[in-house]
């Protein structure tokens, strides 16, 4: 990990710059993807799960013997712990239901709200070196909860054309049944534009690598909504004098190992704590399973000394990463002042594992700096809200006049008339 000392205000921008991928060559790619499963749909999905799996489909549903017989291939106490997972989210997702009262704006004037489910989505869980499994239940969930009607998955087989078993447990617990075996940007194409076996959805949720970040783009600008702008994982650590260098490294490591475009930055007012961490960070990734992509993703890092905690604040408020972790003496001080962060963990035993899968939270959280507009998934995000409005006879001769005036000025007559037609009704009959 590169270490910055002291960084001066202007430079913060360059210092913090995310790795950078080229997007034109993917995104050439991509758009024939699309095409293709648009014109030729489900020849085009097994064509390609040839090509980019090097698996022959014939029948792209799971069956639901497939989705039962999951259930013997998991580990009972894998089982327990996703039981214990699924019903944490549930209770954080279902306290975010709200009811909406009728609001009387004028006399005779009132506006109300209404949350309506979105009616179909589809979601999407990468397979490759590590089933997100969890990603389901994330997605899954709160999907339910909202009262979606039709809920897809889609997720990538392996060489013998097989689901990883924990996907299907976790898909069945949860409620989804209707799971297809496509993965990558074909994937993307088949949910957005339906073909002869994969629904047409409204909506896309999920993360994906860069081909499907880029088919969900452009699936987007085409009456297709998707839940939020994704990139690289990412993690930010705050920590000081009082930090645990072991805690800190585990969590950064936590992070590295995602990919080798991720990246993970530690901030910190003391110095003696950066060479505690760097000795940590060697030990222990000594041990881990994916310790290249480890090691790939350190070279993207850096561990940022600062003057000050409201320096260390400030650099992460402009960072505004996927996650933040504040292992500080003052965690909660510092965590009050955070005002751009995908999801914060709170204290020396909080680590991000924790919201990655049982502690209620959302995982699906926005990257690449754009947590300063984009919120984590929430159960809002599974429902469009409808505006009602219902004006009486007063209530129109309430605020009628003000309707014609404003109407007049815009220039747009018709809808002066559509108010000065019934004000002459109430006038006549009153």
């Amino acid at each position: 990990m590169e270490i910055v000392r002291y960084p001066e205000r202007n430079k913060w921008e360059k210092i913090l710059e995310r790795p950078f991928y080229s997007s034109k060559s993917i995104n050439k790619t991509v758009k024939n993807i699309l095409k293709n499963v648009k014109d030729y749909g489900d020849i085009a999905l097994k064509k390609y799960s040839y090509k980019f799996d090097n698996v022959r489909i014939e029948c792209l549903s799971v069956s639901q013997e497939e989705i039962l017989q999951s259930e013997n291939s998991v580990d009972n106490n894998l089982k327990k712990a996703i039981k214990i997972a699924k019903s944490n989210i549930e209770k954080f997702h279902y306290e975010q239901k709200q009811n909406l009262k009728v609001v009387t704006t004028a006399r005779g004037v009132e506006c109300w709200q209404k949350s309506v489910p979105i009616e179909k989505i589809g979601l999407y869980i990468p397979g490759g070196t590590a089933p997100l499994f969890s990603t389901v239940l994330m997605l899954g969930i709160p999907a339910k909860i909202a009262g979606c009607d039709e809920i897809i998955l889609c997720t990538p087989p392996d060489e013998n054309g097989n689901i990883n078993p924990v996907i299907l447990y976790s898909a069945n617990i949860v409620g989804v049944k209707k799971i297809f075996k496509i993965g990558g940007a074909q994937a993307i194409g088949a949910m957005a534009y339906g073909t002869g076996t994969i629904p047409k959805v409204y909506k896309i949720f999920g993360p994906g690598n860069q081909y499907v970040t880029a088919a969900k783009q452009l699936v987007s600008m085409e009456q297709v909504a998707i839940d939020l702008p994704a990139g690289p994982s990412e993690v930010a650590v705050i920590a000081d004098y009082s930090s645990n260098p072991a805690f800190v490294a585990s969590d950064l490591l936590s992070q590295a190992e995602h990919g080798i475009d991720s990246q993970v930055i530690l901030t910190t007012t003391d110095e003696k704590l950066i060479n505690d961490v760097l000795k940590e960070l060697e030990e222990q990734i000594c041990l881990l399973p994916r310790k290249e992509i480890a090691e790939q993703s350190l070279k993207n890092s850096k561990i940022l000394l600062m003057k000050d905690r409201n320096e260390m604040i400030n650099i992460i408020n402009t960072y505004a990463p996927e996650h933040l972790i504040i292992c500080t003496k003052d965690s909660d001080e510092i965590a009050e002042q955070i005002i751009n962060a995908g999801s914060v963990f709170v204290g020396s035993f909080t680590p991000e594992s924790a919201g990655d899968y049982i502690s209620g939270t959302n995982h699906t959280l926005p990257t690449n700096g754009s947590a300063k507009a984009y919120n984590g998934l929430n159960l809002d995000d599974y429902v469009k809200k409808i505006t009602f409005q219902k004006v009486s006879r007063d209530g129109l001769s309430e605020i009628g006049p003000a309707i014609e005036i404003m109407a007049e000025a815009e220039k747009l007559r018709a809808h002066k008339n559509a108010v000065e037609i019934r004000l002459k009704d109430i006038n006549t009959k009153s």
